[in-house]
C-alpha cells in the first residue's frame, strides 16, 4: 500500500506564522523534493486569520485583536475569515494535481475534501453537507469552510479548519462582519449559522481523536496509508523563510489587494462569495482596476484579468469582450463574466 505523509501537532498551540508556514511548504516539498503527498494537523493560538485576497482591514477591527492578544494574519489560500479558537482542528494538505482524484478544478477537490469531512463527522453520528461555494454545514449551520491554492506549479495546498468548540462572542468582538453576507442568509446572528462537533453532540470531545479520525477518512478516501513524519532540514529551512518573509512582514498581512487611494467600490454577493471591485477611471476608460473578496482564484488569474480590463471603456459590451477574451470556467470559482461586469459597473458608477 503506498504511503504517505502525517504531520501531526495536538499536544501545542503554534501562531499562524508558525502553522501556515509549515502548510506553505507542503506543496513545494511535492514538487520540488518528490515528496508523497503530505497531511497537517495542528492547532492554532487564538487567531483571526483571512483569505488571500480579503481587505484584512474591512474583515477585523485590528485594534481589538492588538487589545485582546488575538493574532491575525492572512493565509495563502482564498476564503473568508475564520477565527481559530483552542478546540479547532487546523487543516493542511499538500499534493500534486496529476493524481486521479485531483482532477475537475477547485470545484473537484472541494468535492473530494469534503467528502473526507462529512465522513469523519458522520463518525460521531454527526449528518453533514457540503454547501457550495466551500462549506460544511450541519443542519443548516456551518460547521467547516474548505480553502484551496493552486499557485505551486502542478502542486495544490489545501486549508480547512473543522470546529470541534468555539468562542461566538470573540468572534463577534473582532470581526467586521459585511451586512449584506448575513442578511442574505435570513440569519440574525452568529449562534444561528454556525455549530460546532461539541454542540451537535451535547458533551466534550478530544482534539487528538478527531485528528486521528480525520487521518482514518483520509487513509480510506485514498486508498493509502499515512506514516507520521516530521519536517526535513530543507522543509525547516523553507518555512523558516515563509514564517520571515511573507508572515511577519506588514506587506503580506496588509497587503496590496486593497487600493491606497480613491477609488470606486463595487460590492457584489456572488455564489461564489462576497466580490469587490476597486476601480477609477480616466475620461470614461478602467484607469486602474482590483478585485478582491473571499473568493477562490490565483494570483495569476487576477493580475490577467485586471490587466486585460486596463484602458477598456466602462460600457457593459467593452468589459464583457475584455473579459471574455481571458475567461476560462472557474477562473475565479462560483463567478461568471456577467457578474464580474455588474460588480465592476457599479464600481464605476460609485467612483468620485
Amino acid at each position: 500500500m503506498e504511503k504517505w505523509r502525517y504531520i501531526k501537532e495536538y499536544d501545542r498551540q503554534v501562531s499562524p506564522g508558525v502553522g501556515l508556514s509549515v502548510d506553505d511548504t507542503l506543496p513545494f516539498s511535492v514538487i520540488e523534493k518528490n515528496s508523497p503527498p503530505i497531511l497537517h494537523l495542528y492547532r492554532f493560538q487564538p487567531s483571526a486569520i483571512v483569505g488571500k485576497y480579503q481587505d484584512i482591514k474591512a474583515a477585523l477591527k485590528i485594534d481589538r485583536c492588538d487589545e485582546l492578544g488575538i493574532h491575525y494574519n492572512r493565509r495563502s489560500t482564498g476564503g473568508g475569515t475564520v477565527i481559530m479558537a483552542k478546540k479547532a482542528v487546523a487543516l493542511g494538505f499538500g499534493i500534486s494535481l496529476k493524481h486521479p482524484k485531483m482532477t475537475g478544478g477547485i470545484r473537484g477537490i472541494f468535492d473530494v475534501m469534503s467528502r473526507i469531512l462529512i465522513k469523519t463527522l458522520g463518525k460521531y453520528g454527526i449528518e453533514a453537507t457540503f454547501r457550495p461555494k466551500n462549506d460544511l454545514e450541519v443542519n443548516g449551520k456551518k460547521v467547516a469552510g474548505l480553502s484551496a491554492s493552486a499557485d505551486v506549479g502542478d502542486a495544490i495546498l489545501f486549508h480547512t479548519s473543522l470546529l470541534i468548540d468555539f468562542d461566538i462572542p470573540l468572534m463577534l468582538e473582532i470581526m467586521k462582519t459585511p451586512a449584506e453576507k448575513i442578511y442574505d442568509k435570513g440569519y440574525n446572528c452568529f449562534s444561528q449559522r454556525m455549530t460546532t462537533m461539541e454542540t451537535e453532540l451535547g458533551h466534550e470531545i478530544e482534539i487528538a481523536d478527531v485528528m486521528e479520525t480525520i487521518r482514518k477518512c483520509y487513509e480510506d478516501e485514498f486508498e493509502i496509508e499515512f506514516k507520521e513524519s516530521s519536517l526535513s532540514p530543507w522543509e525547516k529551512q523553507k518555512c523558516l523563510w515563509f514564517e520571515e518573509k511573507r508572515y511577519k512582514s506588514d506587506e503580506w498581512i496588509f497587503s496590496k489587494r486593497h487600493p491606497k487611494y480613491k477609488m470606486g467600490e463595487g460590492l457584489l454577493k456572488t455564489p461564489g462569495g462576497l466580490l469587490q471591485v476597486y476601480i477609477s477611471l480616466a475620461g470614461g476608460v478602467i484607469d486602474n482596476l482590483m478585485i478582491t473578496g473571499d473568493f477562490f482564484s490565483t494570483g495569476k488569474d487576477l493580475n490577467l484579468i485586471e490587466s486585460n480590463l486596463k484602458y477598456t471603456a466602462v460600457q457593459k459590451d467593452d468589459i464583457e469582450k475584455a473579459l471574455n477574451e481571458v475567461w476560462k470556467k472557474d477562473l475565479i470559482f462560483g463567478v461568471d463574466v456577467p457578474t464580474l461586469t455588474e460588480a465592476i459597473l457599479k464600481a464605476s458608477a460609485n467612483c468620485v
